[in-house]
């Protein structure tokens, strides 16, 4: 496509030698509304250089100035406003959408770069609950961006499979557990444990040093706590891959904690030979004084490790092995400072890689009557919520077809694509990083900004371009595209890429969310205002080929989501 902010750029820097054409760049914004221009430059930044008025700098620049990529350019004040050239638009936006079909849009800016990303992470033993969806669906949802944008992205499943809840829920099922029941309901049996464990450590040292101890065999890989330990892990995994499925959401990787115990002690041979790890009251630790941060604590006092000494071993085995542009965490905002010392653990370890941390974090969920704690076994299970939505929406679809007297074809399948797609659309609608208290009545409802009403307005196209036969081997002509609700869906659509690009920047999928709901509102102008099925044959062509656009525009937004974009609704 043309890209009219670089040909502003060009152009600016004909007649401004004094500042670079990427600086320019930088500086073109896009105005609050189309009243100001499509594109918009501020001359603020040129007054010391040309010691004049930025009103009066705009003006000379704007009689300077002319390109029939843009139909005018105005000044307001001091900013130099352009509007695009409707035809143009137009035309680069249909020639786009006829050469790239559903890869409409896609650039391939991280060619040969590696990209990590570690999301969902649950803790084995413990239930796949709604404070996982954030991590999981936000992860998910990146690492769809990346591979869009032409990066080879690595979704990585760090399991929570090490640790002393292990020590803790070995303990347990020795002295409390059925080894038949906890087969049959895995995750709901290990809970019971583990709250019961938890409950009784708080007042009996004896039981909770058994806990430790029982956490040390198994880092020395005693034979006995080694197959417990193997036992948990496989059937909780299990549990896991189904809501996995369910969520149309898999993974290259699900190397967790245990798969570095044994790459532990070399990195902490490292950080020994560098002279950066100090003894503290039994423990070792990095001294992170320089960055202003507390100390990273290496090894307990009882000689265990923790998730940092881990976590190292683990970036250095993804580094030598993808020599990842980033390495990216989507792990919650509470462990801002757990990224901060790993990230200066390894600059202190002599690595200068240790950029590649990125940390993506995100706010908390909580439940509506109070925090989620999986010690206390206050949780909701995230299969629940799914299948909560998938129930519902099969209720509406029944009554659709009790009130119309129709058949719904696939409707299982349909009411798993709404519902599902209703779950993830909620999440992802806003910041990332924003707390929100979980309530079923917002994210089960289907009104307003939600991800039904942009699959409903896919499915609409759907059938529109099948009532209007239509094919790609018709005749178009982009000029005939020419009122304002016309014009109003080629901008949205022509910002597809940049939406895309901005997303990935700032690793904000509620972009692309917010994105979709504009398309979808602009394109319901469109189709309620504009007769589409015109009876001249090349007007109808090229309006139902810019129906297509949004369709193809559309069902990629929704699948960068993870979600589905039915063809029926």
């Amino acid at each position: 496509m043309i890209d009219f902010k670089n040909e502003i750029a060009l152009m600016l820097n004909e007649k401004i030698s004094e500042i670079s054409k990427d600086e320019i760049f930088q500086n073109i914004e896009v105005p609050p509304s189309y009243d100001m221009g499509d594109f918009a430059f501020p001359t603020f930044p040129l007054a010391k250089v040309f010691r004049k008025n930025p009103a009066v700098i705009a003006t000379e620049l704007k009689e300077s100035i002319e390109s029939d990529m843009f139909e005018k350019i105005e000044t307001k004040g001091a900013y130099l406003n352009f509007f695009i050239n409707k035809e143009k638009l137009a035309q680069t936006v249909i020639e786009e959408s006829i050469e790239k079909g559903e890869d409409f849009g896609r650039v391939d800016i991280g060619e040969g770069k590696n990209i990590i990303v570690e999301y969902s992470s649950p803790n084995i033993a413990k239930p796949f609950h709604i404070g996982h969806i954030r991590t999981t669906i936000i992860g998910d949802s990146l690492k769809r961006i990346f591979s869009f944008l032409g990066y080879n992205a690595i979704g990585y499943n760090h399991l929570g499979d090490y640790g002393t809840q292990f020590g803790m829920l070995i303990v347990a099922i020795k002295k409390w557990g059925n080894l038949k029941e906890i087969e049959n309901n895995p995750i709901p049996e290990l809970l019971k444990l583990y709250v019961k464990i938890n409950e009784e450590i708080e007042n009996d040292e004896k039981l909770h040093r058994e806990c430790r101890d029982a956490f040390v065999d198994l880092e020395n890989k005693d034979p006995e706590a080694v197959k417990m330990w193997e036992w948990i892990r496989n059937i909780s995994l299990e549990e896991f891959k189904r809501v996995y499925r369910m969520l149309d959401i898999d993974f290259d990787s699900y190397k967790g904690e245990h798969f570095y115990s044994d790459k532990m002690a070399e990195q902490v041979e490292r950080m020994e030979e560098k002279g950066i790890l100090v003894d503290s009251e039994g423990a070792k630790i990095v001294d992170l004084e320089k960055y202003n941060l507390p100390p990273a604590l290496i090894i307990k006092s009882d000689g265990s490790t923790i998730y940092i000494t881990r976590d190292v071993a683990a970036a250095k085995y993804r580094h030598d092995n993808y020599k990842p542009y980033k390495n990216i965490y989507v792990v919650a905002s509470q462990q801002n400072l757990h990224f901060q010392q790993l990230k200066y653990v390894l600059k202190e370890m002599g690595y200068d890689w240790y950029d590649e941390v990125t940390h993506v974090p995100f706010g908390m969920v909580s439940l509506e009557e109070g925090t989620l704690s999986t010690r206390k076994g206050r949780v909701v299970y995230l299969e629940d919520v799914l299948n909560r939505a998938i129930d519902k929406v099969d209720d509406i679809l029944t009554e659709r077809e009790e009130d119309k007297g129709i058949k719904i074809e696939d409707k299982e399948e349909l009411a798993r694509e709404i519902g599902i797609g209703a779950v993830k659309f909620q999440e992802l609608f806003n910041q990332r990083i924003k707390d929100y208290v979980f309530s079923w009545d917002k994210t089960l409802s289907f009104e307003g900004e939600t991800g039904p009403y942009v699959q409903y307005v896919h499915a609409r196209i759907c059938s529109l371009l099948k009532k209007g036969d239509f094919s790609l081997d018709m005749e178009f002509d982009p000029s005939l595209l020419k009122t304002e609700e016309e014009i109003n869906v080629l901008r949205v659509l022509y910002n597809f890429t940049d939406t895309v690009i901005d997303a990935h920047e700032k690793m904000e999928p509620f972009f692309i969310t917010r994105y979709v709901v504009e398309l979808a509102k602009e394109f319901n102008k469109f189709y309620n205002r504009v007769p589409i099925l015109d009876e001249d044959e090349k007007l109808k062509n090229t309006r139902l080929l810019l129906c297509y656009t949004v369709k193809n525009v559309i069902k990629k937004g929704l699948d960068l989501l993870g979600i589905k974009a039915p063809e029926k609704m």
